[in-house]
């Protein structure tokens, strides 16, 4: 009889066990939404097997742990543990009294601390999150909500929080990444509102000259050839436009993703400057680079930054004096100004370049990054200007955690620097 009742007692442990697989896989499909509950419950079904053979093995494997583990964990078996780690969004389980008791890879990388045993208050600081997990902790009703994580690049989530019925009861917290989503559907947005009043103009003229050289200018020979070299103009204004939108809508799209390969920088300027060679002789403007010796690589993507510094030794030939200089100078800096959201003890190069211009009014460089914004509109435009060239280095610069600074006076050039973090 004490056989068979010690055999009821192990097999009760297997079942408890494998149900509580179960639950988490439930709780957390109940969350995923519907394209994730195949896979979750699949998972959760392994989970309970592997659970079971393990039991098998080890008549212990639910029992309360000796090395001072929280017992609540003892529901979640070693192997459910293991598949929780490596779901690619982040989970975190929360017991009762609001501390965490387990967080998985993807967590620990989106709160950037190792979460476990702590307060989720202390590991995530937005409010409205907090308020969620509370009020589904105390009351069992599950809730969805979004939010946005500003530091270091802007990054927007949302969080689905459910809570298990069973005793102990914990609190699950998963989050999905929202932010290419979001991201494209204000590119989306930006793209109708400004390109609709970018465009109109150059539209307006190509079609007032089509309807002229359609009319009474059809067979004059020297306004045809007038008005086709104003209409390839403006044509050329329209397709720098619809490029630099499409360039910048994918850099937004891809900035939360930083870059991961390592790029000479020097190199980098060099070529930069030697394709924009022939601009700055037309000009008549010299451009000097200088750099310190043995400098490192940067983290980053080779083409992205050549964009950058082109259209930086771009507008600093544009904007400079005829017959002016441009300087260029590259320089490995430590202690710089930390960067948000890395150490601020890390090596950093340092590439300025500066101008001999008219500088920029102290009011206007807080705006110069936007979408569109110009300090002269007529000159811009003059110029071949579309309004995106710095918003489009921004951007750049934000995906590499890197820095921008601009220091301009009116009268004195411009000194354009950008700050990226060094390999190693």
């Amino acid at each position: 009889m004490a056989v068979v009742t010690r055999n009821w007692q192990n097999y009760r442990r297997l079942l408890w066990t494998a149900a509580a697989a179960f639950a988490i896989g439930g709780l957390l499909a109940n969350t995923a939404g519907r394209s994730g509950i195949a896979l979750i419950f699949a998972l959760a079904a392994i989970a309970a097997l592997g659970a079971f053979v393990v039991a098998r093995a080890n008549r212990h494997t639910i029992t309360s742990p000796s090395d001072g583990t929280d017992p609540s964990l003892a529901i979640l078996p070693a192997l459910a543990g293991e598949i929780f780690e490596q779901l690619p969004d982040p989970l975190m389980l929360i017991d009762a009294g609001g501390r965490v008791l387990f967080a998985n890879k993807a967590m620990r990388s989106a709160v950037g601390t190792d979460a476990a045993r702590k307060p989720v208050s202390s590991v995530l600081r937005t409010p409205e999150v907090l308020q969620a997990i509370d009020r589904t902790t105390k009351t069992g009703a599950s809730s969805t909500i979004e939010f946005s994580v500003h530091v270091p690049v802007m990054r927007q989530y949302q969080a689905y929080i459910t809570r298990t019925e069973q005793s102990p009861r914990l609190t699950a917290l998963l989050l999905h990444d929202m932010t290419a989503i979001k991201r494209s559907e204000m590119a989306r947005a930006d793209f109708v509102a400004n390109a609709s009043h970018e465009l109109r103009t150059p539209l307006a003229a190509v079609s007032g000259f089509i309807d002229t050289l359609r009319g009474h200018a059809k067979d004059d020979e020297k306004a045809r050839e007038q008005f086709l070299d104003i209409m390839s103009v403006e044509a050329g204004r329209m397709r720098r436009l619809i490029d630099d939108l499409l360039s910048l809508t994918r850099i937004e799209q891809n900035e939360h993703v930083p870059p991961r390969g390592a790029v000479n920088v020097e190199a980098v300027v060099r070529s930069a400057a030697a394709v924009l060679a022939p601009l700055a002789k037309a000009d008549h403007v010299t451009v000097e680079i200088s750099a310190d010796p043995s400098l490192p690589d940067v983290i980053g993507e080779h083409d992205e930054l050549m964009q950058l510094f082109q259209n930086l030794i771009h507008n600093a030939i544009k904007y400079g004096k005829p017959s002016g200089h441009v300087w260029i100078k590259l320089a490995s800096v430590a202690g710089a100004q930390p960067v948000a959201g890395r150490s601020g003890s890390e090596s950093m190069l340092a590439v300025s370049i500066r101008d001999d211009g008219e500088g920029i009014p102290r009011e206007a460089i807080s705006r110069l990054t936007e979408r569109f914004y110009r300090v002269d509109v007529k000159r811009s435009r003059e110029k071949g200007g579309t309004g995106l060239g710095l918003a489009i280095v921004k951007h750049i610069v934000n995906r590499h955690r890197g820095r921008l600074q601009i220091d301009s006076q009116p009268g004195e050039g411009s000194t354009f620097t950008i700050y990226l973090p060094s390999v190693g």
